[in-house]
């Protein structure tokens, strides 16, 4: 559950640190608007507020002799549409009112001149009492006579024109209820005689019973239809068996079933077939065109002739007829039959199906139009009766605004006067106080957060490691010292050596922990020589080279620091040496190598910079250079070089391709975002070894998720503990 809420902790602590970070002109800003909430409340002078109250009566109907059961109702509008109370508020903030009071009290401002409506307003107050009928109006002004005799005024005033206006009311409104009556009556007549000839012309006496008696009469017929149907389905079915069994369609076969019961045909038939078989018999006898075979042949011809007579006569046409259609057995004549008479049957049904469906379509249609017809009824209707109700209420308005005009009424009276107020109201100074303290603690935050925003200083370690996505080779904590007065003052003014000075503080274990960070760094090849740059002056470059240098020679390693910066060295002010000769005079040989090594601690030599060149990068990229340097890791363990800043000087690039990798030193409160983004371009596009970063100046305070919040509690024994840089700290 902690680790859930921290990430809303981390938030709130960088908020309270922004707020802490621009304390001085956010408190200013604080001050200016308390202070000028101060001078208001000074300004303040008493006022008295008097106070009278108006009740709302309600209207005494038995005046007005209305149609019995119309009940009492408060005062209101004709249109009925707002509330009373609020509307004569209104009224009584209106302009007419409040100038007639005006002009009556001769009321003046602080000029002299006359009091301006607006003005006026702004000390007046009307407001309704809760859950009563009564109307508050109270007035404030620094005399109390003339806030009590302003309020009694504006009463009286107010009383005086609603007498007025009630009865120009009721005089207007009879004027225009007489003018809209007779054109309602007409209407009305109208309306009616409309309803009574659609009841004739659609012949309606009574929708909901024809309506019922539709509904029944359709669902009948449903049921009618739904029997005839599936009795048609059995015929039907029955009717295509028979048929596939004839292997005939209807008509061939009622011409068969025709032939077969006409004596007439089957007699001739049966003569042609005798005749037939008895030419048979004679072609077997005789030779063609014997005597006998010719008779025979003729009389063949003839009773054919007679046969196909015969059976026009019966079918009606010249259908030519096969013989073995006019040879059909019993079994099959009586299919025949029975496929006829399913045909004839199912031909009924589906006449009787066809006129059960248009009897219940005719239903449905006329069932149908009955809710159509009922909606125009009732349309109608409601038309009568609309025209009816306003034609009543109409009348009986009539009746009440004729009485209302020759009354010399009032809807208002006064409950209590104003009295000229004994105290002044409750002094408004500890809340304009508050609310100025209020509104300079806004201020505050606000002007905290717009410098913060326009602020692009990187301001802690967690921002630093975003502007350099690198790897991280230690946090280095500054080191402080309480004054006499227990203020917390820097004793950064020239870098110092804690690692020498203050072996147990905070700041000394981080060196040696970055030290030991140096050694795991690659654990194929041994990093000796380090070019130690920033990427602008004063992030403490120089006091971190030197710091790591008595570090790594205190574990035993021979080390040499070479002071590199021929802008601006400090390696001989660290170190209480004399910068006459140094590495510049070596490089141009002026001077023996030895001469300029000087031995500062135990495993710790320290080469000055020397005279400054003319052109330190001629001196850096030289050869003499790279072999200098290709010496020192020869004979020593680690090579720390305290280089320019990388923003301003290119040395560093030349250097850092002779050493084996540079190491970052970032501080937040120096470095903005803008030379980050330059320094890690630069770094980028130069391909240069990058060890990691080592973030200097880091205050404990502002690092809420950083481990040296934990360590700074295990050394807090010690007298010197780190903390955050005062304002005139300049590191090197």
């Amino acid at each position: 559950m902690e680790r859930d809420r921290q990430p809303e902790e981390i938030r709130f602590d960088k908020y309270w640190l922004t707020l802490k970070r621009h304390r001085f002109p956010a408190s200013l800003m604080f001050l200016v608007v308390l202070a000028g909430a101060g001078f208001v409340a000074s300004m303040e002078r008493p006022t008295y507020q008097a106070e009278g109250k108006l009740l709302f009566r309600k209207r005494d109907r038995t005046a007005t002799l209305l149609a019995e059961g119309d009940k009492g109702t408060q005062l209101e509008a004709l249109n009925n549409q707002n509330t009373p109370i609020d509307t004569e508020a209104e009224v009584l903030q209106s302009a007419p009112l409040v100038q007639k009071v005006i002009e009556d009290l001769k009321l003046k401002d602080k000029d002299g001149d006359q009091l301006a409506p607006e003005a006026f307003l702004k000390q007046l107050s009307v407001k309704g009492v809760k859950g009563t009928d009564i109307l508050l109006v109270a007035y404030k002004s620094g005399d109390a006579k003339e806030a009590a005799a302003i309020v009694n005024q504006l009463i009286q005033e107010y009383i005086a024109n609603n007498i007025a206006m009630n009865r120009s009311e009721a005089a207007a409104a009879r004027q225009f209820i007489a003018k809209q009556l007779p054109a309602l009556s007409i209407r009305l007549e109208q309306a009616e005689i409309n309803l009574r000839d659609f009841e004739e012309a659609n012949e309606v006496v009574s929708l909901v019973d024809e309506a019922k008696s539709s509904v029944e009469t359709v669902a009948e017929l449903s049921q009618r239809v739904a029997a005839t149907k599936s009795e048609y389905d059995n015929v039907n079915a029955q009717t295509l068996a028979l048929r596939s069994r004839v292997q005939r369609n209807a008509q061939a076969a009622l011409t068969l079933n025709n032939l077969n019961q006409s004596t007439g045909v089957q007699q001739a038939f049966s003569q042609v077939q005798q005749v037939e078989a008895e030419l048979a018999s004679q072609r077997a006898r005789y030779r063609a065109g014997h005597p006998q075979v010719q008779i025979l042949e003729r009389r063949q011809q003839a009773l054919g002739g007679v046969l196909r007579q015969r059976i026009r006569e019966v079918l009606g046409s010249n259908q030519a007829v096969s013989r073995t259609e006019l040879q059909v057995g019993l079994s099959e004549q009586k299919l025949i039959e029975q496929y006829i008479n399913s045909e004839v049957n199912r031909r009924g049904l589906a006449s009787q199906l066809n006129s059960l469906v248009q009897a219940r379509a005719a239903y449905q249609s006329r069932a149908t139009r009955l809710p159509r017809l009922r909606q125009q009824r009732q349309a109608l209707e409601r038309q009568v009766a609309t025209l009816r109700t306003n034609h009543n209420a109409l009348s009986r308005r009539l009746q009440e605004v004729e009485i209302a005009e020759n009354q010399d009424l009032g809807v208002a009276r006064v409950v209590a006067k104003a009295t000229v107020p004994g105290l002044p109201l409750a002094s408004k100074q500890k809340l304009i106080l508050a609310g100025g303290s209020i509104a300079g603690a806004l201020l505050y935050i606000l002007t905290a957060f717009s410098l913060d925003l326009r602020d692009p200083s990187i301001k802690t370690a967690k921002e630093a490691r975003e502007a350099f996505p690198f790897a991280s080779l230690g946090l280095i904590p500054l080191m402080r010292q309480k004054s006499q007065f227990g203020r917390k003052v820097s004793i950064n003014a020239v870098p110092q050596l804690p690692v020498i000075e203050h072996p147990s503080s905070l700041t000394s274990a981080a060196y040696r922990m970055l030290q030991s960070n140096l050694k795991f760094l690659n654990p194929d090849r041994r990093v000796k020589s380090i070019a130690v740059t920033s990427s602008i002056a004063k992030e403490g470059k120089s006091t971190v080279s030197a710091n790591l240098a008595a570090a790594l020679a205190q574990m035993g390693h021979r080390v040499l620091l070479i002071d590199v910066d021929f802008y601006r060295p400090v390696q001989h002010q660290i170190w209480g040496l004399v910068n006459n000769v140094g590495l510049s005079n070596v490089v141009m040989s002026q001077v023996q190598l030895k001469t300029v090594i000087n031995r500062v601690q135990p495993n710790l030599d320290v080469i000055p910079a020397g005279t400054l060149p003319p052109r330190p990068l001629a001196l850096v990229d030289s050869k003499r250079m790279s072999a200098l340097i290709a010496a020192f890791e020869q004979q020593y363990d680690y090579v720390i070089c305290d280089t320019p800043p990388l923003v301003l000087a290119s040395d560093v690039i030349a250097l850092g391709q002779k050493t084996d990798g540079v190491m970052m030193v970032v501080r937040p409160g120096i470095i903005d975002t803008n030379s980050a983004t330059e320094a890690k371009r630069m770094l980028e596009q130069s391909n240069l070894e990058l060890l990691g970063i080592v973030t200097n100046g880091v205050a404990v305070e502002n690092e809420p998720d950083s481990y040296l919040k934990r360590a700074r509690e295990y050394y807090e024994s010690v007298s010197l503990t780190p903390s955050v840089p005062s304002a005139g700290e300049v590191p090197a």
